[in-house]
C-alpha cells in the first residue's frame, strides 16, 4: 500500500509539473505573438488565444490579464470601430482576473489604461468621470506594489500627451519617466511570463524631453 501511495504521489507530481510546464510554454509563445503583432487581426488572434488559455487554466490570472491588455492596446490604437464595447470586454476579463488575484498592481495599471481609452472616445464629455478613474487606478497600482514601474510610466505618458496649458508637457512627465526607468532597471518579474512592458516607451519619453 505504501509503495502504491508513493507511486501515485509521484505520478500526480509529474502530471502537475507537466501541466505547469505546458502552461508556461504556451503563455511564452503567445506573449511572443503579442510582441510581434502588427495588425488588429494579429492582436485579435492573440487575445482569443489568451482567452482560450484562461478557459483551460482556470486558476491562473495572467491569461485574463493579457487578453485584457491586448484588447486595451487595440482600443488605444484608435483603429477599433467600437472602442467602448472592446474596453468593456477588457474590463470584464480583468474582473475575472481579480477573482483570482486581488489588489494586484498590474491589474490596476490596465484598469487605468481602459479608463484612458474610454475617456478618449469623447474627452470633453468624459474627462470628469474617467480622468478621476485614471488617476485612482494609478495610485492604487503604486500602493499595491511600490516597486512596479508601470504606474509611473503610465502617469508619465499621460502627462507627456497632455498639452502644457492643461498641466502636461515634459516638465511634468520627465521626472515621472525617470522614476519609472529607475524602477525598471531594478524590477524583477515573478517569472518570465509576468508583465515586463513599458521600459522602451519610458526611455522614449525621456529622450524626447531632453
Amino acid at each position: 500500500m505504501k509503495q502504491l501511495l508513493t507511486a501515485f504521489c509521484l505520478l500526480a507530481t509529474t502530471t502537475i509539473f507537466s501541466q505547469s510546464e505546458k502552461y508556461v510554454t504556451t503563455m511564452s509563445s503567445t506573449l511572443q505573438q503579442f510582441n510581434d503583432a502588427k495588425t488588429n487581426e494579429d492582436l485579435t488572434a492573440v487575445a482569443q488565444k489568451f482567452e482560450r488559455i484562461a478557459d483551460v487554466e482556470k486558476t491562473q490570472w495572467l491569461p485574463y490579464y493579457y487578453a485584457a491588455l491586448v484588447k486595451t492596446t487595440m482600443c488605444l490604437s484608435g483603429k477599433v470601430s467600437n472602442i467602448d464595447a472592446m474596453a468593456d470586454e477588457a474590463n470584464n476579463l480583468l474582473t475575472k482576473a481579480e477573482t483570482l488575484e486581488q489588489n494586484n498592481s498590474e491589474i490596476y495599471c490596465v484598469k487605468s489604461l481602459i479608463a484612458t481609452a474610454k475617456m478618449l472616445v469623447n474627452p470633453q464629455a468624459r474627462y470628469m468621470e474617467y480622468g478621476a478613474k485614471i488617476n485612482q487606478y494609478i495610485e492604487k497600482a503604486k500602493a499595491a506594489d511600490s516597486t512596479n514601474p508601470r504606474p509611473y510610466y503610465i502617469q508619465a505618458s499621460n502627462l507627456f500627451n497632455t498639452p502644457k496649458q492643461f498641466g502636461g508637457g515634459c516638465d511634468k512627465s520627465k521626472p515621472l519617466a525617470e522614476k519609472a526607468l529607475e524602477l525598471f532597471n531594478n524590477f524583477k518579474p515573478v517569472s518570465n511570463i509576468h508583465p515586463t512592458w513599458g521600459k522602451e516607451a519610458t526611455e522614449k519619453i525621456i529622450n524626447q524631453c531632453k
